[in-house]
């Protein structure tokens, strides 16, 4: 069960202590937003490439912008671990998949609450990972949204019938009191923001979230 921070709820003041703070995470999750896919705005290129270069974990980039089958590979460039992107953005995912690894660049979907679920199975041959959003993409704190969670049985089962590991991580209102249940129906990696930062000890949220996870 891999638990992967979002920084943002993370102070933004000091973003190099936020990441050694969750240094026992399996990742850290950037939130790159533009303002036009999503409506809200927090980092781009120059935070990234920074975060990169100071990173005690891999970067988990996740790309909630227009024109990702361009930008994407921008954020590429700085050999970051993964790069999601939305299907909903995308003219040619599968194109962009390859580019991305091509670049060494592990690549990632994101299907928002109310896209079908069989558009993300159609492309796990081109992914490393499918990231549901169970809340509304844009904000953090928001709560998780129950009917998303029909869509990870399906997902579950369409991995397993790889003949790779395929992650399947979900985003958006993960708590302690939540996580065993998400696991159960078949993710294997959780962002987790408020629950990580909010409370206490980042890295004791983490060892108390992945503990959750397993008690599935």
């Amino acid at each position: 069960m891999r638990i992967n921070p979002s920084i943002l709820s993370a102070d933004f003041g000091n973003l190099q202590a936020a990441l050694e703070s969750i240094k026992s995470a399996d990742a850290a999750h950037i939130d790159v937003m533009d303002n036009h896919f999503v409506p809200n705005l927090t980092i781009g290129l120059p935070v990234v490439k920074r975060l990169q270069e100071i990173t005690p974990i891999p970067l988990d980039v996740h790309l909630m912008i227009e024109r990702p089958d361009t930008e994407a590979l921008r954020y590429a460039e700085f050999a970051v671990d993964s790069i999601t992107f939305h299907l909903e953005a995308s003219n040619d995912p599968i194109q962009l998949c390859k580019k991305l690894r091509e670049m060494s660049v592990k690549p990632a979907i994101s299907i928002k609450p109310a896209t079908p679920v069989q558009q993300a199975i159609d492309l796990l041959d081109y992914v490393d990972m499918v990231l549901v959003m169970t809340v509304e993409p844009g904000f953090g704190g928001q709560k998780l949204i129950d009917k998303t969670l029909e869509k990870l049985p399906d997902l579950r089962k369409a991995i397993d019938s790889q003949s790779r590991e395929i992650y399947l991580q979900v985003d958006g209102g993960i708590t302690e009191q939540n996580i065993g249940a998400i696991a159960a129906l078949g993710a294997d990696s959780f962002v987790a923001g408020s629950a990580v930062f909010s409370n206490g000890n980042p890295a004791e949220r983490i060892a108390v979230l992945r503990a959750a996870a397993h008690r599935q």
